[in-house]
């Protein structure tokens, strides 16, 4: 799904207030943490409430093999002022449902309403189509969870309806499903301004303004 450049644990995405870099052992403390919060956790399709004590060990693990098989790519959320300091995590891969690229993310409680979520995402969905040749990128947000709607309409997804399965949730819930297509992004966000260096270098996001 992904390509060599990102299959290597140097691979960062620098935007104006963030560093999206691989997940490392010693996020764990802060996964665990952030996570204990319920608010966290249930707008969110797979992550438990309680968090298993050991469940970070093994999320980490999982994601750096995914990262390096090039089957995902998660990526932990840091301040650019304090790059070894997790503030949450966004990430793409194959959806569960229909094996769709799909795009996900979670942010710690402390770290709401400062445009984060929008800037992190936004530098994702340019490196997928950046160094990818899919067509098309999904996501979704529950219905109760207005705020993450907003950071997919500003990425520029467009509203596809529906419901989906939220294992950790226990059942089906009504969400509002997004699509951002290849021709859209491309309107939205020309090459010109992505602000990507070459190939076999750390990427580095255009400047995003906070919203």
């Amino acid at each position: 799904m992904f390509p060599d450049l990102t299959r290597d644990d140097v691979f960062r995405i620098e935007t104006r207030r963030l560093w999206l870099r691989w997940p490392r052992h010693a996020d764990v403390q802060a996964i665990t943490r952030l996570l204990g919060d319920g608010a966290v956790a249930e707008m969110t399709a797979s992550i438990p409430h309680p968090y298993p004590a050991d469940a970070a060990t093994s999320f980490v693990f999982e994601s750096r093999k995914g990262n390096a098989l090039g089957r995902s790519l998660r990526m932990a959320i840091a301040a650019r002022k304090r790059p070894q300091q997790l503030i949450g995590m966004i990430g793409i891969e194959a959806s569960p449902e229909d094996g769709r690229p799909h795009l996900g993310y979670w942010l710690g409680a402390p770290h709401w309403g400062k445009g984060y979520a929008t800037e992190a995402a936004r530098a994702l969905v340019d490196a997928w189509f950046a160094y990818t040749d899919a067509a098309a990128l999904t996501s979704a947000a529950r219905i109760v969870n207005p705020a993450s709607r907003r950071v997919l309409e500003k990425c520029g997804f467009a509203h596809a309806g529906g419901h989906m399965a939220f294992p950790a949730r226990g059942g089906v819930f009504p969400v509002d499903r997004f699509v951002l297509e290849r021709s859209a992004w491309a309107a939205l966000t020309p090459w010109t301004d992505s602000g990507f260096v070459p190939h076999g270098r750390p990427a580095k996001a255009r400047a995003l303004a906070e919203v």
